[in-house]
This record gives C-alpha cells, structure tokens and sequence, in this order.
C-alpha cells in the first residue's frame, strides 16, 4: 500500500509544480498564494468534513469514502480538464486585470488564469496530507504496537521509499515522450494522460490492498483499556486538541516543518524554471530528483532502525530539523554570494544559475529523505500511545489542516517578503533569520513531546500488566478453591500475587 501511494505522491509532486510554475503567465511566486488562500481552504474543508464523517462512518466505508475521489479526479483531469483547458481558463480577463493591477500581483492573477491546474495542485498536496498521512498511517497506528513500530514502520518506508526511484524514473520516460512525437503534438499532454493513467491505477491497487487486508488478515490485540469515544462538533474537536500539550507539540512540530521547507523550497523552483523553462525539460529534471531523492531515502532507512535502537526517539526526531538548517544555510549563502563565486563556478563548468539549482537540489534531496526516514515515523509513533478519540481527531486536525498551515505559514512570510522587497531574491538574508528562528522552536516542541511520549508508553505498559493480572487472578482464586488451598495456584504463577498490589501503589502516586 505504501508504495502504491509514494509512487502516486512522487509523480503528483512533480506534475503539480510543472503545471502551475511552466504554465504561461505564471511563474514560481504563484506558489505562497495558492499554499495560502486555496490550499489551505481546501484543507480546513475536508478537516471539517472528515471530522463529522468520522463519527458517522465505519472505519473501512471512510477509508473508501476518501480516497476515491481522489482517484477520480485526477483521472478526469488527465483526459478531461487539461486537454479542453484552453476553453475555459478566463486568459483574457487575467490580462487586463495584470495591466491594472501590475507585476507585483501576478502570482495571485495566476491562480484565475489557470485555475484548473491550480485545482490539480490542491489535489495533489492534499493527496499527500490525507491519503498518506491520515488514511495510511491512521490505519497502521490502529494494528501495531510502539515496539512493532520501532522495527517495522523504518521498514515500511524501506521498502515504499524504493517507489521514488520508479516513480522517478516513470516520470522522466513520460516527459521524453515529446522527443518522439511528430510535430503540431502535445507532448506534455501525451505524457499527462500516460501518467495519470498510472495514478488512477495505483489508487485502484490501493483499495484492493486494503480491502485483502482486512479480510484476510488477523489483527493484533491491544490495550483494551481506552477511553469511550466522544462525538463533538467541529468547534469542540479544535478545543479538545488544542487544550492538550501532547497534541500541540505534535502540531508545532509539523507546523514548523511546512514552513522551514517552504522558505527554502519556492526559492528553489524559481531558479529551476529560469534553468529549464520547458515543461518537459522541467519535469524531466523533477524525474531525476525524485529517483536521487529516493535513493537518499533509502539509504537513510538503512540506518534509521538503527538509530531508533541506539539513540531512540528524541535523537531521531532532532536529526531532520537540524539537516533542513545545515543545508538550508548553505543554499541561502550561494543564492547570497552567488556572484563573488562566479569566476570559481565557471571553472566547473557552471553558471551560478546551475550552481544554484543543483544546491537546492542536494538541500531538498537531503531535507525530504531525513524526512521520510525519520521523521515521518517519529510522528506517527507518537500517535500509537494516544485514546482512539484523540488519534483520530488528533491526526486530521494535524496532518490535514496543520501540514498546509505550516506551508502557508512560509507562504505568507515569502508573500509578505515579495511585496516589500520587490522579490524573493532580495529577501534572502530575511528568509535565513526567520528559518533558523523556526527550526530553534521546532527543536524545543521535540524535547518536550520526548518527554511526554516516554510517560505515556509508561502509563500503557501499566495498562496491559493490570490486565494480565486481572485476567490470571480469578484463575488463582477458581484453582484455590478446587485444591483447598491457595499454595497449588501460587505454584502455578508464582509472581501473580505481587502484581495488583504494585499496580495499585503505582496508581496512586500518579
């Protein structure tokens, strides 16, 4: 199921910014505007509509209800949507509004112009908040235990991250395409139709998989001791989560990730569409990163099952913030001294402009394989302790509406940086102090969910001794009163008696 969905959320990734930033009259600084006043709408929308359909719907009639409009959608966009965009995307209208209004707005003009690509980008980052974050992991929080966690979730993104590499690779076949069609074609319709062919097909599997799953396969017991579920509004869910520390150091967490990566990222696609301003050239090039970056992925899940053994929890979940500032700094410092190191660059064999694209290549390359390998299954470990109300509940207010606030968040700064100083590339030094500013919170929410995270395996643990010994005690008590006396069931298990009474004393000093 993983590598259905990653292999999905590669070549969505990397379709959706070739739509949006190659597109005519737009251009990379469309992105903060549509992060910040589409995708973030969209979000808080489907956070209100999964929230009441999750107290209305069976677990598996909601994992089906979500994900197949997805599928749905992005196949009609494939041979619908995009082929007859020219007939009602208002061009016309976006430029008279451009020669009122000024340069200064054409990344929100942008989003009109071409609103339908700006819909499949929507579509695409929400693919993966809900499908990979809300549906995939929500379902295996729901049958693995923290130690199977520890072992297998690494594991799990081993073997799933093994889909950038062929994603990647289907990406750059697709975008190819063009080289061998006759002229007057379309190419980049060619090789959409071809690659949303495979994501409808993928979605397809997808639900296939999960159906076997829970047909054929036994699930594993757990702590029987949870809390009944509550059913709230939509209001009352926001308050419910927002008053518990535990879930906002969750939502911190997340939240500064979306912006870290976001000030760095849109600064990056500005200088890969001045490299490669072709559609096919750019998604060619988004193929290639996609398969490096997938390799990176899985080289660190080699070492990740051994850093969760070694260190644990805390050093894992400290290593991603503390990687996207050290590469981050140093793609910011050649955007900065790009110029001065022009003579240098050139006798590599590079522009700065090329310099700058491979640098931001390697900072997202490293940036989203730490973040795939660690601290994807941080968060979601972090969820395994928590009642089944506050996991549900926590995990679509969090992943659904806190991952696309923390890019809007990045959003907003850049828009706020566009319109004051004139560009994204004079903001540069800005655009440092406030990522080192961000990753210094990110790295205290850490520490502190660290903590609280220990706690509550602790209270678990608890949990499931008090139930073994109530269910071995009547054992005790039905063999004592069969043998006469009570020295035949103690022979029988020797530490039972011991085990209510510490519970209890434990119970009461918390």
């Amino acid at each position: 199921m993983f590598f259905c969905i990653l292999f999905n959320y590669t070549i969505l990734r990397d379709t959706k910014d070739v739509l949006v930033v190659t597109a005519k009259g737009s251009s990379a600084e469309i992105i903060p505007f549509l992060k910040t006043w589409v995708n973030l709408p969209m979000a808080v929308g489907f956070m209100v509509l999964y929230t009441k359909l999750a107290d209305v719907l069976p677990r598996k009639t909601l994992f089906y209800t979500v994900i197949l409009p997805f599928i749905a959608f992005f196949g009609a966009f494939g041979f619908v949507l995009y082929p007859m965009s020219n007939y009602f995307h208002p061009t016309a209208l976006a430029d008279k509004l451009l020669t009122v209004l000024g340069p200064r707005f054409l990344g929100p003009l942008a989003i009109l112009r071409i609103w339908s690509f700006c819909l499949f980008y929507v579509m695409a980052e929400l693919w993966g908040s809900v499908v990979i974050s809300v549906l995939f992991w929500g379902f295996a929080n729901q049958i693995t235990t923290v130690d199977e966690a520890k072992r297998f979730y690494p594991l799990f993104g081993l073997g799933a991250n093994i889909a950038l590499i062929f994603s990647g690779r289907t990406v750059k076949y697709f975008s190819q395409l063009r080289q061998n069609l006759g002229p007057g074609v379309d190419g980049w319709a060619v090789s959409l139709k071809g690659m949303m062919s495979i994501v409808v097909l993928m979605g397809l599997a997808i639900c296939g998989i999960y159906w076997w799953v829970n047909t054929f396969v036994p699930l594993p017991t757990r702590s029987q001791k949870k809390k009944e579920k509550v059913k709230m509004g939509t209001m009352e869910s926001l308050k419910f989560l927002v008053s518990q520390k535990y879930i906002r150091d969750l939502a911190t967490v997340v939240v500064a990730y979306g912006i870290s990566i976001n000030l760095v990222e849109v600064t990056w696609k500005s200088k890969l569409k001045a490299q490669f301003p072709s559609p096919n050239e750019y998604s060619a090039f988004m193929g290639d990163f996609s398969t490096a970056t997938g390799i990176m992925t899985f080289t660190m899940m080699l070492a990740s099952q051994f850093i969760f053994d070694k260190f644990g929890w805390g050093v894992a979940a400290a290593i991603t913030p503390t990687v996207l500032l050290i590469t981050g700094v140093g793609f910011f410092s050649l955007i900065l001294f790009g110029a001065p190191l022009a003579p240098m660059i050139g006798s590599i064999g590079l522009t700065p402009l090329l310099a700058a694209v491979y640098v931001g290549a390697l900072q997202n390359i490293f940036s989203k394989s730490a973040k795939y390998s660690l601290f994807d299954p941080c968060k979601e470990m972090a969820y395994i302790p928590l009642d089944e109300d506050t996991k549900v509940k926590g995990k679509a207010a969090i992943d659904v509406v806190c991952n696309p606030l923390g890019k809007s968040g990045g959003a907003l700064i850049q828009q706020f940086m566009i319109l004051t100083f004139g560009s994204l590339a004079n903001s540069t030094p800005y655009l440092g102090g406030i990522l080192l500013l961000i990753v210094t919170a990110w790295l205290a929410a850490a520490r502190s969910l660290d903590k609280q995270f220990t706690e509550l395996r602790r209270e678990e643990d608890l949990e499931k001794e008090m139930e073994r010994a109530a269910v071995k005690i009547p054992v005790v008590a039905e063999n004592s009163s069969e043998n006469g006396s009570l020295s035949s069931g103690s022979d029988l298990n020797p530490t039972v008696g011991d085990l209510p009474g510490s519970s209890s004393e434990r119970l009461k000093s918390q």
